[in-house]
């Protein structure tokens, strides 16, 4: 099948899916209330976001396999990104089984960007969790969510330590660009939280569909 039809179903089903994701995140995990929020920017952002990273998907890999399998873990990621910003929480039920499923891929070379380099992708499992936690405890408890550092062992293990790192540097960015236009449009304040996973999820995407 011509690569831009594949490209295009791609982007439908994460189009698709966001929505479905979104719907998820609004009722599960269950809310102490029992509430369930409606369809709002959170669907749109879950929805375009994805649709976004799945369309891209298939010009970075040719290889049907590479291709299901980063397909799989963008549809996680979207379902993550759909909890984390209804209810600030990556849930542990899906961040802690990708941790070893991660290893497995790595270790048996099944996972192209970083075959061959399992040393360096079980450092940044480890390395950049840790100085993630340490930055963030002249902030206070809180700063940094423990789903997060979660979150962050599997993108070093799938995605190798230059990858990794250039993800949570673009996380960074994007964090500090939504958080100055937030403050400038006086939607947040200075002791608002906000929650850092949807950046690094986005992070996450981006150090895959990287070509260098």
């Amino acid at each position: 099948m011509d690569r831009s039809v594949v490209a295009i179903l791609f982007g439908l089903a994460g189009l698709g899916w966001g929505f479905v994701a979104d719907r998820i995140g609004a009722r599960w995990p269950p809310h102490d209330d029992g509430s369930v929020r409606p369809i709002d920017w959170r669907t749109a952002v879950v929805m375009v976001v994805g649709a976004v990273a799945l369309w891209a998907l298939p010009s970075r890999f040719a290889d049907a396999g590479t291709l299901a399998l980063f397909g799989a873990w963008f549809l996680v990621l979207q379902l993550l990104l759909a909890t984390d910003l209804d209810q600030r929480l990556l849930p542990d039920v899906i961040t802690l089984p990708m941790i070893p499923i991660a290893f497995a891929l790595a270790a048996t070379g099944v996972d192209p960007l970083v075959r061959g380099q399992l040393l360096l992708a079980v450092i940044a499992a480890i390395a950049l969790p840790l100085l993630l936690f340490g930055l963030s405890i002249p902030f206070g408890p809180g700063a940094i969510g423990m789903g997060d550092i979660k979150l962050l062992v599997s993108v070093g293990l799938l995605t190798g330590l230059g990858r990794a790192t250039l993800g949570v540097v673009a996380a960074a960015l994007l964090s500090g660009v939504v958080v100055i236009v937030l403050l400038a449009a006086r939607r947040v304040t200075m002791k608002s939280y906000i929650p850092f996973g949807p950046f690094l999820i986005v992070g996450a995407f981006w150090s895959v569909l990287l070509t260098t």
